[in-house]
């Protein structure tokens, strides 16, 4: 008995490694927690038509939209640990959240298993064309000389493109005006008509408008500057060091999964990232791939708290 259970033992791994070496077996799901034909939802679709032609089985998009992220994101908080439901989140749903409500459907870092942080979409500090700021001294100076007086756009209460600005305007000593817009086109929009005087943007929304001189690059808040926009310089590069933000997707799953299972998931995800075609579509969107580890991916999520909740407890920033 004692020896047919040793043996019995001895053989499970070897079986559990044949089935993760499978997988998948049948369809797969990808939950986008937000609407169809957003940034998230195209990399999940991105990553759905490869993950289909790499395996041979189907990867489907779920748009499971709402609070901010949150709907989707504890859908696949609560599915089973399977490899069968994925899910594209971001900062709100998998960190800055924790703060900015008082209470979640999920726990982030008890719920989910971090996959891989898939993309990157550097973010723009622009001003209006009207502005007298070319570059950062020059805008810093502008908003000590008249604190108070000037304004900036964002996306929304608790969006990076808030929470950005806020960093900025604390390291530089400054006071700014936040006026919260719907979404990048109404932000873009309110720059072009002069109702607000800068924002922090996705590249991808403002760099035509830059091109066309409709409005004006400052500075990219990435450490390095960006090959979407090579001109514009970072703001390490102008003195203010230390900030390093940008709009990024991270793959998911729910916790609870075997490592050889999540290591599997992870090969696949990255090797679908690389693929030609999906870099096509990505540089489309001047989504930057980043394709790190999951162990990499856990140290930017702790990384992202302690860059946020600083500032959303200092501006008393809640959504609820």
């Amino acid at each position: 008995m004692i020896k047919r259970l040793a043996t019995a033992l001895l053989v499970l791994p070897l079986v559990a490694g044949t089935a993760h070496a499978q997988w998948p077996e049948r369809t797969v799901r990808i939950i986008a927690p937000f609407a169809p034909a957003s940034t998230p939802d195209t990399l999940a679709r991105v990553l759905s038509e490869r993950l289909s032609k790499q395996l041979g089985r189907t990867f489907i998009v779920e748009n499971k939209a709402g609070a901010g992220g949150m709907i989707g994101t504890d859908h696949v908080a609560k599915a089973a640990p399977d490899g069968y439901t994925l899910g594209v989140s971001i900062t709100g749903p998998l960190v800055n959240n924790k703060v900015l409500y008082k209470k979640m459907p999920y726990d982030p870092d008890r719920d989910l298993t971090p996959i891989t942080v898939a993309v990157m979409q550097p973010s723009v500090i622009v001003a209006r064309a009207g502005l007298p700021a070319a570059n950062l001294e020059q805008l810093i100076g502008l908003l000590k000389q008249s604190p108070g007086k000037f304004n900036y756009a964002s996306i929304g209460n608790g969006s990076l493109s808030h929470l950005t600005m806020e960093l900025v305007a604390s390291r530089s000593g400054t006071s700014i005006v936040h006026v919260p817009y719907g979404g990048s086109s109404q932000a873009v929009t309110a720059l072009i008509a002069g109702d607000v005087d800068m924002a922090c943007l996705p590249a991808a929304a403002v760099q035509s408008f830059v091109k066309a001189g409709k409005l004006r690059a400052i500075a990219v808040t990435t450490g390095k500057r960006t090959r979407f926009m090579p001109d514009v310089p970072t703001l390490a590069e102008q003195g203010m060091s230390g900030i390093d933000t940008g709009a990024w997707m991270g793959i998911v799953a729910p916790a609870g999964m075997t490592p050889e299972l999540k290591d599997r998931i992870h090969q696949e995800v990255v090797r679908a990232l690389h693929d030609p075609e999906a870099r096509r579509v990505l540089d489309s969107q001047m989504m930057e791939v980043v394709a790190g580890t999951p162990a990499e991916f856990s140290a930017y999520l702790k990384e992202e708290a302690d860059r946020w909740f600083p500032v959303i407890r200092t501006n008393k920033i809640e959504l609820d």
